[in-house]
């Protein structure tokens, strides 16, 4: 296999081969119609002359007068001997008006019959061409002898003058032209050869010094690669316009099946997808960006390509981590109930500890007002809570949360205007990954804008209140803090992003927000993000499903 391998020509070997080739083809048609065009010009200037030699000799008086005398050929030889050695022809012929051979300085032809090119000659006609006089081509003019004397003879036909002269041959014509013709073609191939070369290290160069068949085994390579991984790829050229892009790419973008060599601005891709693919809002390199792309949220890779310092584009790799995100979200459900427990716990240890300081001191009577005080406030917020809301779920969730917003020194409320039934368990699940969402956010918001304050146990008014409102066919998720706000300029930003209310302070907190906004948009509705007076207030949507409509009718 090496050394058939070793044998094969290479890329310029065989572009210097072929040029080669279509070299001597073009030199050979071009020689063909050099000595094609030398035969038309011989014919037709050789034609002019010889027809002119009849025609002087066909006017001459002597041949007239002794054409048709009993012994012509002893006065008319001389003549065309003459002739002959003055013009430099092939052969003079005369014949009379029977059309035999009277005389001629070839004698072999005196008394045969003379082959006429042309009827009309014998009429007082001209005629000159090609004729094949003893197996040779000549180029013949045939000019009739006419009377000149008046009365019968003005004008009559009395023979015809036949001047030949011999066609060269190819050989000929190839020797005779090879003193330019040759010199033509020696420069044209060394001009071939040093062209062919150069064509040749060209290819090379731009090939990489590859060959054909290593071409082709790259790209089979590539298109195997290409479809075969599990991520999307697509890549754009500095104009934006797509080059490439795998099947995967085109299903996470939701891309036309000719999207090849269209600019993301056809594409209709704009927003935060553009910036991250052309590189404009997260840098030439973008590593693990967070973008929504309809319902689906993408971790995506850009890197731009360059060579010898020119640009050449970029190449993004896309992951659909939208799985994998309410995978985190469940986790993230774990890691919450953890928290609740660490908080109770840490609740439960101070209150322990405080009811065990009371009865080493001896104020029994306080130990018992600071246990009723504990059970009336553990009651209200449970009253408050299950009063309000029917759902299990979403109640054991508020009082989970509320242990934690505690631990942070951040108030829970339930507004006085709650109210939400009992919800089939799809809907309460995604219910409460909306609600924990926005509630970790807006406690994290109001936590941090007071530690950024720079005293986190300054008396500020650090709340977050949940208010859920439930009509015939939606469910509102309403809540509000008192943090910093959203900077009007994320307001739609965060949740495209994934942001948490912590972009408001400039740091990225995940995808928490993209969840929310992807959970409403499952069950039709939206989530939108405004500013009051006091922070921020986060609103989401859902419908309710056919059979929670049907069962409420």
């Amino acid at each position: 296999m090496v050394a058939v391998t070793s044998r094969r020509r290479t890329l310029a070997g065989q572009l210097l081969v072929l040029q080669l080739a279509i070299i001597v083809v073009v030199l050979v048609a071009v020689a063909a119609v050099s000595l094609a065009q030398s035969a038309a010009t011989f014919n037709r200037v050789e034609g002019r002359r010889v027809a002119a030699l009849g025609e002087e000799l066909a006017v001459s008086p002597l041949l007239r007068d002794q054409l048709n005398q009993p012994a012509p050929a002893e006065a008319i030889a001389p003549l065309l001997q003459n002739t002959l050695i003055r013009s430099g022809v092939t052969t003079l012929t005369v014949a009379n008006e029977r059309g035999r051979v009277v005389s001629s300085t070839d004698p072999t032809l005196v008394g045969s019959p003379v082959v006429l090119g042309d009827p009309q000659v014998a009429q007082g006609r001209s005629w000159f061409g090609e004729l094949e006089v003893d197996g040779s081509q000549e180029l013949v003019a045939q000019v009739p002898v006419l009377g000149d004397r008046k009365g019968e003879n003005l004008g009559r036909y009395l023979g015809v003058v036949v001047v030949g002269e011999a066609s060269p041959t190819w050989s000929e014509r190839l020797v005779g032209a090879s003193s330019y013709l040759l010199t033509y073609l020696g420069i044209a191939s060394g001009l071939g050869v040093v062209g062919s070369w150069l064509l040749a290290r060209r290819i090379k160069r731009q090939t990489l010094g590859l060959e054909p068949r290593e071409i082709a085994g790259l790209a089979e390579h590539r298109e195997a690669l290409l479809h075969g991984i599990a991520e999307g790829v697509i890549a754009l050229d500095p104009q934006q316009r797509v080059t490439l892009v795998n099947a995967v790419g085109r299903r996470l973008l939701d891309l036309p099946e000719d999207c090849l060599g269209r600019s993301l601005r056809e594409l209709r891709i704009n927003g935060r997808l553009r910036d991250v693919l052309a590189g404009t809002g997260s840098g030439p390199e973008a590593r693990d960006q967070v973008v929504v792309r309809r319902g689906r949220v993408l971790v995506m890779n850009r890197m731009t390509v360059r060579k010898d310092g020119r640009r050449l584009g970029s190449v993004t790799t896309l992951r659909d981590r939208t799985e994998l995100a309410r995978l985190e979200q469940e986790l993230g459900s774990f890691r919450s109930t953890t928290e609740l427990l660490r908080a109770q716990t840490h609740e439960f240890a101070n209150q322990l500890h405080t009811i065990s300081g009371l009865i080493q001191i001896g104020e029994h009577d306080e130990v018992v007002r600071y246990v009723d005080a504990l059970s009336r406030h553990r009651a209200s917020l449970d009253l408050t809570v299950t009063s309000r809301i029917h759902d299990t779920a979403v109640a054991a969730l508020l009082m989970a949360k509320s242990a934690v917003a505690a631990e942070r020194r951040v108030e829970l409320r339930v507004s006085e205007r709650t109210g939400l039934d009992r919800l089939p368990a799809e809907l309460s699940a995604d219910v409460a990954t909306v609600l924990g969402n926005l509630v970790d956010n807006a406690v994290e918001a109001v936590a941090g804008g007071r530690e950024a304050a720079g005293d986190p146990a300054a008396e500020q008014p650090a709340w977050v209140e949940v208010e859920l409102r439930q009509d015939a066919a939606s469910v509102e998720i309403v809540v509000r803090d008192s943090g910093p706000g959203v900077a009007p300029e994320l307001a739609q930003e965060v949740f495209t992003h994934g942001f948490t209310t912590k972009a408001a302070q400039g740091g990225e907190r995940g995808i928490g927000l993209a969840l929310t906004r992807l959970v409403c948009h499952r069950h039709g509705g939206e989530v939108a993000v405004t500013n009051t007076d006091e922070g921020a207030m986060f609103t989401a949507r859902m419908s309710l499903p056919p059979s929670v409509l049907e069962g409420a009718r």
